[in-house]
């Protein structure tokens, strides 16, 4: 069983993941020079349902996904798995079936089901000895030890630092892999969470913009003692923001003609993809 190309990069330094929804964008990240992705829930839910992160994306979806973004590109895959899609047995299931997609780590949060994204309001938490339970069920499914395992609370906007800080001491002492504390409200908080486990596990800076938590750069988040850092949404804003320019502006003239400079021509998007390759591949069954 090969090993874990994250667990070697976390072993060397911070990992700055962005955001993927789909293969097309984990190639274009892959030949942009990243070493890391991270498939995002609320993503799969904007772009596959075009609809809010409110748990209505299921297992089978975020696994399809994954299996096909592994299939194309060989970086390690951060991947979210939400609550589990239920208790400790969907927990169960769910990790098995990430890890056969090709999942180098499973984002497990402590939401109840079903959960909402992490800087939307309204947010409820389930209690600590059962996500607890969620985390040894997925220790128990995995089949590879190097199948990373992070554990996400939610708690800090209900509960307050000090309760999310100590469900995150809980959820290590479980056996998590690596911890995310979510929706912190400042980089004073975010300074207290570092000095509390950075020497200890890899933690995880979720940076939305626009969202509850002041956003960083990686470098400044390494600083503070954050081993992954990962821009989840920002694909899919800046793709929505390029598509409503492009949209409006066919159908106000008729033709791409003004955009052409902002667009790959024919040749160049096969390029990109890997047209000639596949086509030189195809001679050899000629």
């Amino acid at each position: 069983m090969k090993a874990n190309p994250l667990k070697t990069l976390l072993a060397k330094g911070a990992v700055l993941a962005p955001g993927v929804y789909d293969p097309f964008t984990a190639l274009i990240a892959e030949q942009a020079g990243f070493n890391a992705l991270y498939l995002s829930g609320a993503s799969i839910a904007y772009t596959r349902l075009g609809r809010s992160d409110v748990g209505l994306t299921t297992y089978p979806e975020v696994e399809d996904t994954l299996a096909r973004i592994t299939d194309r590109v060989a970086l390690p895959v951060i991947v979210d798995a939400d609550t589990g899609f239920g208790n400790a047995l969907n927990v169960k299931r769910t990790v098995r079936g990430f890890e056969r997609a090709g999942a180098a780590m499973i984002q497990l949060e402590d939401q109840t089901f079903p959960k909402r994204c992490g800087h939307l309001d309204g947010k409820s938490v389930i209690p600590v000895a059962e996500m607890c339970g969620k985390l040894r069920a997925a220790l128990d499914a995995r089949v590879n030890d190097d199948t990373l395992i992070l554990a996400r609370t939610d708690a800090a906007a209900i509960e307050g630092l000090d309760a999310a800080l100590e469900r995150a001491e809980r959820y290590l002492e479980a056996g998590a892999d690596a911890l995310f504390i979510e929706a912190l409200r400042s980089v004073d908080q975010m300074e207290v969470a570092c000095k509390r486990f950075a020497e200890r596990v890899p933690l995880l800076a979720n940076m939305v913009e626009g969202g509850k938590t002041p956003v960083q750069s990686a470098q400044t988040l390494t600083q503070l003692g954050y081993r992954i850092v990962i821009f989840p949404g920002g694909t899919a804003r800046a793709v929505a923001h390029t598509l409503q320019g492009y949209y409006g502006s066919l159908h106000e003239h008729g033709t791409t003609a003004p955009w052409r400079d902002r667009m790959l021509d024919f040749d160049t998007l096969n390029q990109l993809i890997g047209t000639p390759e596949l086509m030189a591949e195809s001679k050899q069954y000629d």
